[in-house]
């Protein structure tokens, strides 16, 4: 491979608008897209972080945004709040719902809550026909549940997005889930937790699945890589993670780069919202 050539990456999960890169948002865009880094999606976890993930969009061309509520934004949402959701998802450059889930680790929301609120997003995402970022924390078996509920749904509507339903974000299940919801079409998002080396679980999976069902995620600021564990994260790691990836499969870094920006094309569609 020649290093002077940057490959097309994407990082598939980037919270870009947090107040960690206030200071320096500009470099570090400039710096992830001069490594190769040609496409950033920035999330929404609440109301306001979806607002200001989309104002990132608007600013910089590489990048792309999700609106959501995230499971512990739960006790923000309000009788409004998925009304003003759909308004925010007509804006330019909102290519999907997200990060909505369950987190029953944190448990900031009450579970019934967060359960209702990940189907009333899950259902606008329908409405929408826009694909879902899901975050899963200690819920697989309720996440598996409501997924394959809802993916029957989609597919009795005879919409697209039953081809291209989601991603699973940075993914910490077992191999069932993951074989159970990429047979409904969602991709794995692969983070920084692979490169660690008590990360065996993780990497097992990813030697296991197919390149076709991953995307690779940096979650920005959070999850750096080794060598660089204990500094913020940053989209330009994305290559890290890529080139482990291409590692544990022996398969070269410029087709795990293309495989992987491929499926991301497939889902997010970039290209029809630029």
């Amino acid at each position: 491979m020649n290093n002077d050539i940057p490959l097309n990456y994407v990082d598939t999960h980037c919270h870009l608008n947090f107040d960690s890169f206030d200071q320096d948002r500009d470099v570090i865009v400039e710096k992830a897209q001069k490594l190769g880094v040609t496409r950033i999606l920035v999330p929404g976890t609440d109301y306001e972080t979806s607002k200001s993930a989309i104002v990132c969009a608007h600013k910089y061309p590489a990048v792309y945004a999700a609106v959501g509520i995230h499971p512990n934004s739960g006790l923000t949402w309000t009788n409004h709040t998925l009304n003003d959701l759909r308004k925010l998802a007509t804006e330019k450059k909102v290519v999907a719902i997200g990060e909505i889930g369950l987190d029953y680790y944190r448990r900031h929301t009450p579970q019934d809550v967060q359960v209702n609120i990940f189907q009333a997003q899950l259902d606008l995402a329908m409405e929408l026909e826009l694909p879902v970022i899901i975050h899963n924390r200690d819920a697989s078996e309720d996440i598996l549940n409501i997924l394959r509920d809802w993916h029957g749904k989609v597919i009795k509507s005879s919409i697209e997005l039953a081809k291209n339903p989601g991603v699973l974000h940075s993914f910490s299940g077992n191999k069932s889930l993951a074989d159970a919801v990429i047979a409904m079409n969602f991709r794995i998002g692969i983070t920084g937790p692979v490169t660690f080396n008590k990360s065996q679980e993780l990497q097992n999976l990813v030697s296991d699945i197919q390149v076709t069902s991953m995307f690779i995620e940096t979650d920005s600021p959070y999850l750096t890589p080794s060598p660089y564990r204990g500094m913020r994260n940053e989209p330009a790691n994305v290559r890290i993670i890529a080139e482990k990836i291409s590692s544990i499969k022996d398969i070269h870094l410029e087709r795990v780069v293309e495989m992987t920006t491929e499926q991301s094309d497939k889902l997010f569609r970039w290209r029809e919202v630029s």
